[in-house]
Parts: C-alpha cells; structure tokens; sequence
C-alpha cells in the first residue's frame, strides 16, 4: 500500500517577528514545496527513510526501530545525529498526538523529496511537518509546538495554494485566504542571499528584545498589511515596504537589509522572515536585476514562478 502527501513552501511578506506576538501576517505559499510518499512493508518491522532534494540526490537517510513506545536508530549514529534525533523527536510527538499512529506491527519505506534547494528557507520543515501531520492524522499546528515552535504561518502555508492572512489568537491559528495578485507583480523579484537563516535564533533574539516599542509597531504594521492588500500601484507599494522596513529595523535594533548590503540600489528592498538570509522581495525589471548578479546573487525568481496566485 503506498500513500502521498504534499505540502506548500512559504514566504511571509509583512510582520515578520511580530507575528510571534498576534498580529496579522500576509504570508505566501510558494509553487514548489515537498512529497512525502510512505510505503508499508508487511515483510519487515523497520523504518527506512530517504530524502531527496531537488535534484533527486540522496541527502539524507536512515534506518529506525520503533518498540516499547520508543524510536531508536538502527545503527550507531555519526555525523546526521541531528537530521536523525529531529525526525525522531517529530514522529514521537506525532505518536503522542495520536497513539493509533504505527500502532500495526509492519514497517515502513518512506521517502522525503523537495521541490526546491533545501539551503533555501522556503519550508523544509514546515513542509515535512505538515506531512507528517497528514500522515498521523494530527493537527499540524500542534505537533509543530511540539517540536520545532514558532508562529505557525509556515504550516498555514503548506496546507494553502492562494495568499492568506494569518493570525494566532491565544496561541490558536487563524487563517484567512486573500485575493493577493498584485497587477505589477511583473516587477517583483525574490533574491536568495546566499544564506541560510536561522529560525529559531531568529525568533530567540526577537523574544530578548525590550517591548516597549511594539504597540506603537503592532498598529502601524497592521496598518500596513491592510493597505499592502489594497495596493494597486507599484509605486505605492514601495512605500508601504520601505516604511514596514523602517518599523521592524526599529525594533529589532538591526540594520535593513538594503542598508546592510544593496544601499546604492534604487528601487524597494524587503526582508522576508527572520532577518539575515533566505530571500528578500525586491522591486524593479529584470534589466535592474543584473545589479545583484553582478554583486554575487545569482537566484533571482520572479514573483510569477515563485508564488501561487
């Protein structure tokens, strides 16, 4: 018996971090995402995983047992101790959400396979989660509080194919899906900065900062979510991202990524998510688009074969 679950990628364009703190995000799933296909092996009482990436190599595998309410790897562990205790810690909580989950005494062959570069932070966690979650039989927001955290947009994301609006509300998601389709999106890009950003350190720095400053934050970018929805004009849509810019920089006490690194650059340039890596959104032509690749930023997607509309 085979089955298969898939999930969407994610891009969040505005309230990144506060977003952690209820205010509504406008997030965006992404055309590529990630397979999970799980095979049951009546033969054998084993686990084998493999995961692919984009190109259909084998980044990753392993074999576990499960008895005595327990995952255990099927040999010693070496240097993917990380990638195996993760996927461990994932199927355990999956299997505490609902105990009927690999209850059978069959095994499983299972494989992973990403649609995009897993260097490049569109969700290869999310994505892995919510098809697990799928999988299980459980609720996706859950077992990510379970074990990875976070806001939870991401797993909105996967389970969507149109822009939503996400909110969590006392910790509960909610999710509303937007008619997002901006008429200039034929100058919009996404730039990969040729780094990989950490979520979790992300979010942790966020948490230390002081919050005296974020009412004043949480209103103006809400304020700017609304209107990002409503614009139709690129022009006004620059402003809107250059002045969401501004708040989060304040914040956050970091830099702007176009100050940082493209500040001669004349067009609009915004971070997506955690600040520091994966992709930023910027405005322009393609013509204006050989400024990055002549500075070293050669992953360039226009807006069109990146986002479902």
């Amino acid at each position: 018996m085979k089955k298969s679950f898939y999930s969407h990628g994610k891009l969040l364009l505005t309230a990144e971090y506060l977003v952690l703190d209820g205010v509504s995000a406008l997030a965006l799933p992404t055309q590529k995402g990630q397979w999970l296909y799980i095979h049951e092996n009546e033969n054998s009482d084993q686990i084998s995983w493999k995961s692919l990436d984009h190109t259909n190599n084998v980044w990753f595998e392993t074999i576990f047992i499960y008895n005595d309410n327990t995952f255990k790897p099927f040999f010693d562990q070496t240097e993917e101790d990380k990638v195996t205790s993760t996927l461990i810690d994932i199927l355990t909580a999956a299997k505490q959400l609902n105990p009927n989950f690999l209850s059978s005494e069959k095994g499983y062959i299972i494989e992973s396979k990403l649609e995009f570069h897993r260097e490049w932070g569109l969700g290869s966690s999310s994505t892995l989660i919510n098809n697990i979650a799928q999988w299980a039989k459980v609720d996706a927001f859950k077992l990510l509080e379970t074990s990875f955290g976070g806001s939870g947009y991401d797993i909105a994301c996967a389970q969507n194919d149109q822009p939503i609006l996400y909110r969590r509300n006392n910790g509960k998601p909610t999710i509303t899906p937007i008619d997002f389709n901006p008429n200039f999106k034929e100058n919009l890009f996404f730039i990969y900065l040729n780094q990989k950003q950490d979520s979790k350190a992300s979010i942790k720095h966020y948490q230390s900062l002081p919050i005296k400053d974020f009412d004043a934050a949480e209103a103006e970018i809400q304020e700017i979510t609304s209107k990002l929805i409503e614009c139709n004009s690129l022009e006004e849509f620059e402003l809107l991202i250059d002045q969401h810019e501004k708040v989060i920089s304040k914040i956050i006490k970091t830099p702007t990524v176009k100050t940082k690194l493209f500040e001669d650059y004349p067009r609009s340039i915004k971070s997506l998510g955690g600040w520091g890596g994966d992709f930023v959104l910027v405005t322009g032509t393609i013509t204006d688009m050989e400024y990055f690749s002549k500075k070293g930023y050669h992953t360039v997607i226009p807006y069109t074969q990146m986002i479902l509309a």
